[in-house]
């Protein structure tokens, strides 16, 4: 099993199976862009193609046509060529998802109704004589000090602003303060909490958002040098929902450029539990922010990593939610038909508190699935079925990965000892592996226009597996090859249904097995607690995936073992000077 990737696994091309695949093939362009395509790229700019380009372009394409073959295509790939140019003219931007639309494997809503949401019950924690232990309480407790009015929702944001300026030097988790817009909202929500106005369990609570989401006023970079002026005249859909609830934008938070990685235009954002490295990514602002105790809750994204990724590497938990669950109305759009929303918090009943405001139809042209989402925290997780993916618990690591193997086999002991059952599964045996370009084929038709200006070059990252390569790879591969990926992620999604059958969950290690890949192509929710803490003081992760639209029976699953360990209750000690206390 290996340690959260530097590279985000949401567009890891670093293994050597995967870059010779793509260095064949290319990471794609979209459905439409086709053979011809790739004779584009070899061309002059509105040059003759001829017989030659062909047969370039087809041993990029595994492909080999006859002489005569190539001469009746000469035409009709111009043909080609001018339809492009004449799309091009068209400024589309980048929210404007193909009209093929993906669609989870999910089963007919069952017909029940969205109850209120109900949280544990827990003794209300003393108001400290210094406001600064309230830092890492979870939302679940801070939630009932505001309520109550023992603390105020606008000390509370003005401790996290505090401790966002003042640690930030050390994480570089900030992209911009929404300070203004944060103390008017705190102020507001105690006002109506002195006039009896609840909103709910985020009322007041300080929380942060990820920089691909848009604040009307205020700079969305998406990371990357060549937006991080970009000021978008609207606020994304989970904003909104979030408003809605009472709870207190802070902050904009850090994304590695275009959603890769930890690396963005303002540094590298830094691990709490280890300044010396990288919090991982996507959601690296987000992740680390949570985990040092300098918002309530994060909101990340997720495409093949973006949650999982720097949770574990953060010590934080994080939910994946069910593809769909969320309306991405307003925010960036990397891949279309893998792109997920979810919530990064202290413990799992937070995550749930968070997901309860944020899920749903929006109002957007978007569509969301209309499901309910009836969170039961005392759920006798004795009735659960649970899978175990068993060869990934029974490999035997290296020697350096033996740690997290130790802390895994503790993880399903904790299990069985509060009465689950875990029962062995398998997972399909399809080149899941082959399908990562269907990722890469759309963030290159997301960025397309990034592309063909030139303006990739200002991104910071210009090695081989960063974005601007990965861009221009991706028009080598023909539409044929993504449409045919896409049948084979349909022959995925068939034999997931399989896994699931009369399975609630499994659990699997956080690395070193298909599960990432293969439930991000499927859209299956995930739920990623820390499990152990290794020698030189930094967390390690477990994963718990669900059916989908299962997403409250699986974070009651998380939060049974959370509650049996206590490993989220650790902290780092940071200094200002970058130093860690353990």
């Amino acid at each position: 099993m290996s340690d959260a990737p530097e590279t985000d696994p949401d567009c890891d091309a670093s293994r050597p199976d995967r870059r010779r695949f793509l260095t064949l093939l290319s990471a794609t362009g979209v459905a439409g862009i086709a053979f011809a395509e790739t004779l584009w790229a070899l061309a002059e700019p509105h040059g003759t193609i001829t017989k030659e380009m062909v047969a370039k372009a087809e041993q990029l394409a595994g492909l080999e046509f006859s002489d005569g073959e190539r001469d009746m295509m000469l035409k009709g790939l111009a043909d080609l060529r001018d339809d492009f140019d004449k799309i091009r003219t068209l400024a589309l931007a980048n929210p404007v998802a193909p009209a093929l639309r993906f669609e989870p494997a999910r089963a007919p809503a069952a017909k029940h109704a969205q109850k209120p949401l109900r949280l544990s019950r827990t003794p209300m924690p003393a108001v400290p004589s210094d406001l600064e232990e309230l830092a890492f309480l979870p939302v679940t407790q801070l939630a009932q000090l505001v309520r109550k009015r023992k603390v105020s929702s606008l000390d509370l944001t003005r401790l996290y602003l505090t401790r966002l300026r003042r640690f930030d030097p050390v994480l570089h988790c900030v992209v911009s303060l929404t300070e203004e817009r944060a103390l008017e909202q705190a102020k507001r929500a105690d006002r109506e909490l002195a006039a009896g106005v609840c909103r709910g369990a985020l009322h007041g609570i300080p929380w942060g958002a990820k920089d691909l989401f848009a604040v009307k006023g205020h700079p969305t970079s998406w990371g990357a040098e060549p937006y991080k002026d970009q000021v978008l005249d609207r606020d994304a859909a989970v904003v909104r929902r979030l408003d809605e609830a009472g709870a207190v934008l802070v902050a904009k938070l850090a994304l590695g450029a275009l959603a890769m990685g930890d690396v963005w235009h303002g540094g590298k954002t830094r691990n709490p539990w280890n300044p010396e490295e990288g919090s991982s990514g996507s959601s690296a602002g987000p992740a680390a922010a949570v985990a040092a105790g300098l918002v309530g809750f994060a909101i990340g994204t997720e495409t093949r990593g973006s949650i999982i990724s720097p949770c574990t590497r953060c010590g934080a938990t994080g939910l994946r939610p069910t593809f769909g669950r969320v309306s991405r109305d307003g925010a960036m759009a990397l891949a279309w038909s893998m792109d997920k929303i979810g919530p990064i918090a202290r413990c799992v009943e937070d995550c749930a508190a968070v997901f309860h405001a944020i899920e749903g139809p929006a109002g957007s042209e978007e569509p969301v699935a209309d499901v309910p989402f009836n969170w039961t925290p005392d759920l006798d997780v004795r009735r659960l079925r649970v899978g175990v993916l068993a060869a990934a618990f029974e490999t035997k690591p290296e020697k350096e990965q033996e740690e997290w193997r130790e802390f895994d086999l503790a993880t399903l002991k904790t299990l069985r000892s509060l009465g689950i059952e875990l029962i062995p599964i398998k997972l399909p045996d399809l080149p899941t592996d082959a399908l990562s370009f269907i990722l890469t084929v759309e963030a290159a038709a997301a960025f397309d226009e990034l592309t063909r200006s030139k303006k990739d070059s200002m991104l910071s990252r210009q090695d081989v597996d960063a974005w601007p390569n990965t861009f221009r790879r991706a028009r080598m591969i023909p539409a044929v090859e993504y449409v045919q990926a896409n049948r084979v992620r349909t022959l995925l999604m068939r034999a997931m249904e399989r896994v699931f059958a009369g399975l609630d969950a499994y659990v699997a290690p956080t690395f070193g097995n298909a599960t990432l890949r293969i439930t991000n192509l499927t859209g299956h929710p995930a739920v990623v607690v820390p499990n152990g803490f290794r020698k030189d003081g930094t967390p390690t992760s477990i994963t718990f995936t669900g059916r989908l639209d299962g997403d409250a029976e699986l974070l009651a699953l998380a939060k049974a073992y959370q509650d049996a360990t206590g490993f989220h209750l650790r902290h780092p000690t940071l200094k200002a000077q970058g130093n860690i206390g353990k």
